[in-house]
């Protein structure tokens, strides 16, 4: 499965048949962790993510990330460029190598503009708004949901837009739940991969007859913006406005991308010098 990958020497590995040089660990989670290495071939630097898999229900999950990654060349989704499973003994772990971003996440930079006593602008919360939205919209298309988006899962680039990562969480978009056995094997996914503080209000109680769609990803990215509740202080009505459709508890009465991209399209700032109101 995959591409062979071998350690050749102290702190390189070989992936794809191109060899990287350990740099220093970036981060890890329960059963991941991610280093930056840096390309011996190109000289760039990547993310390369390992995942444990200790099943072969682990393997076939980040198999199907690896996947998920593969659907998309998006400017506002993380591409994949290499993937791999590597014995570790009785068990395996599953190698993505990602590009790496060297601005961290939305949420790194949230944390950062808070020390400093400094916020987001009214105009920057509309720009991440409409990139998520158009990384949104591509996964959309192609059938799925991203299921667990908020800050620390929404990366950076250099002029500051944003890219959509970790899609082991993806599902079908459109989800008909029909009977209680469904209705609670479905509850039991959601506790298992979604953030609970981003998890959509009808993923807290699956009804036994019910449709659930995309616009799970449209409530979580409302209340992760942080911005709830809506401050007039802070905040024009129009933006007021917009965050209260993506936030409302009916699904149904959710907006889908479509629209929601429109409303977004038409409040972006006109040209530079406009004035634009911190948060």
């Amino acid at each position: 499965m995959g591409h062979a990958l071998c350690v050749c020497s102290r702190g390189t590995v070989v992936l794809d048949n191109k060899r990287y040089l350990f740099i220093q660990k970036l981060g890890e989670g329960g059963f991941s962790y991610v280093d930056l290495v840096e390309g011996l071939h190109d000289g760039r630097f990547y993310a390369l993510k390992r995942i444990l898999c200790h099943e072969q229900q682990d393997q076939e999950e980040a198999q199907r990330e690896a996947d998920m990654h593969r659907l998309f060349h998006h400017p506002n989704i993380l591409p994949l460029m290499a993937y791999c499973l590597k014995e570790r003994g009785t068990k395996h772990e599953a190698w993505l190598l990602l590009p790496f971003i060297k601005r961290g996440t939305l949420w790194n930079e949230i944390e950062k503009l808070k020390d400093k006593g400094n916020f987001l602008t009214e105009d920057q919360i509309l720009q991440l708004l409409l990139g998520i939205c158009r990384g949104l919209e591509a996964i959309h298309a192609k059938g799925y949901a991203h299921r667990d988006l908020k800050p620390t899962n929404i990366l950076l680039g250099d002029e500051g837009q944003p890219v959509l990562m970790d899609l082991g969480s993806m599902n079908q978009a459109c989800i008909q739940v029909e009977g209680s056995r469904q209705a609670l094997a479905l509850q039991d996914w959601a506790a298992q991969r979604c953030t609970i503080s981003y998890r959509a209000p009808e993923l807290f109680s699956v009804q036994s007859h019910c449709i659930i769609d995309e616009r799970t990803d449209i409530w979580a990215w409302g209340v992760s913006t942080g911005l709830t509740p809506p401050s007039a202080s802070r905040h024009s009505a129009a933006l007021r406005q917009l965050l209260a459709s993506m936030m409302t508890v009916d699904p149904q009465h959710r907006l889908h991308i479509p629209p929601l991209l429109s409303q977004l399209e038409a409040l972006q700032p006109q040209g530079p010098g406009q004035h634009t109101t911190q948060i």
